[in-house]
């Protein structure tokens, strides 16, 4: 049903960060890809799209590959034509963000090292723009093109900056509580797909189509195994085991390190581990290489869709990759 201008106003002043279209709210265009829409209007599409758990990559006003992947995926979890698009007219493209003292207390320094970095009791952001780009699922480099009067890099406690209007912004300190696990009963009705071709990771719900998120599905060395899976269980900030052997040649030594939790941990903020020894669907500390840079047999979500995934998946899931 469309909302009427009128509740669209309303719920704007309301929710000024929110989204305020139903889900069947949208528009019929010529161009399936968009790719005609303005900067501002592609980075609507894509607050929309990761409001719905179809993320399009990183938030940065570019029709990518990810955003384009994110639109034909929710178009095809409604049922809705192949030249549908939002309406985003009650959707901000951008918001304003306060910088609070507290943001700082998630920043740190992170070895270079692994036997270095195994001797720190946490894997901290290492500055305060790193922290705002992912906590609003972006790059520090597309703040600072928002922001061109600001040095982001070096702003303080009480600085405001623009950021994109996201729904659900990314907080490192309200993780995991803010973003719970699911009942253990959606276990047998839910399935990941891994797609290695498309690079996109599926959740189905009895059969529909219910979120989609860009991946790094490993490596040409080391690719993700293809076959049928279930995961074991789901870790929020797990500690990371550097083997170089498992690493290089997928098989363990006695010499290792154990890496502590924290957005810069290797696997980031979440470890979905399958019943494949070594394998699992997890966070990166490097968004913006999702899809593009490979990894050693893993899955490799953003900590912010990873975070979301913990939400919509849990232990007995079952996992078809291919």
């Amino acid at each position: 049903m469309n909302l009427s201008s009128r509740s669209v106003l309303l719920l704007s002043v309301l929710l000024s960060v929110a989204l305020t279209c139903c889900a069947s709210t949208g528009n019929f265009a010529s161009n399936p890809t968009n790719e005609s829409a303005t900067g501002l209007e592609i980075l609507k599409q894509q607050i929309f799209l990761d409001s719905k758990n179809f993320g399009p990559g990183i938030i940065d006003a570019q029709l990518g590959e990810f955003t384009s992947k994110a639109m034909a995926n929710y178009r095809e979890s409604m049922g809705f034509a192949a030249n549908w698009v939002p309406n985003t007219s009650g959707i901000s493209g951008y918001s304003t963000y306060r910088i609070t003292s507290s943001d700082f207390d998630t920043l740190g320094q992170n070895a270079s090292e692994p036997e270095e970095q195994a001797n720190q009791t946490r894997m901290p952001y290492t500055s305060i723009i790193e922290m705002l780009a992912e906590r609003f699922h972006t790059t520090p480099n597309f703040l600072r093109k928002i922001n061109s009067r600001i040095n982001v890099d070096s702003a303080v406690a009480g600085t405001t900056i623009s950021v994109p209007a996201v729904s659900r912004p990314f907080s490192y300190q309200n993780y995991p509580s803010s973003y719970p696990a699911p009942p253990a009963l959606v276990a047998s009705s839910r399935h990941v797909t891994v797609d290695l071709r498309e690079k996109i990771l599926k959740i189905h719900e009895d059969g529909r189509l219910i979120a989609a998120f860009p991946i790094t599905p490993g490596s040409t060395e080391h690719p993700a195994p293809v076959g049928e899976w279930r995961i074991l269980g789901s870790v929020p900030f797990p500690w990371y085991r550097y083997d170089l052997g498992v690493l290089k040649k997928g098989e363990r030594t006695e010499v290792f390190y154990n890496l502590p939790p924290g957005p810069n941990n290797p696997v980031g903020i979440l470890w979905a581990g399958l019943n494949r020894p070594g394998i699992g669907i997890h966070g990166t500390p490097v968004p913006d290489t999702i899809g593009r840079s490979g990894s050693h047999g893993c899955i490799r979500l953003s900590n912010w869709d990873a975070a979301t995934f913990h939400t919509l998946v849990g232990k007995g899931t079952k996992v078809s990759i291919l």
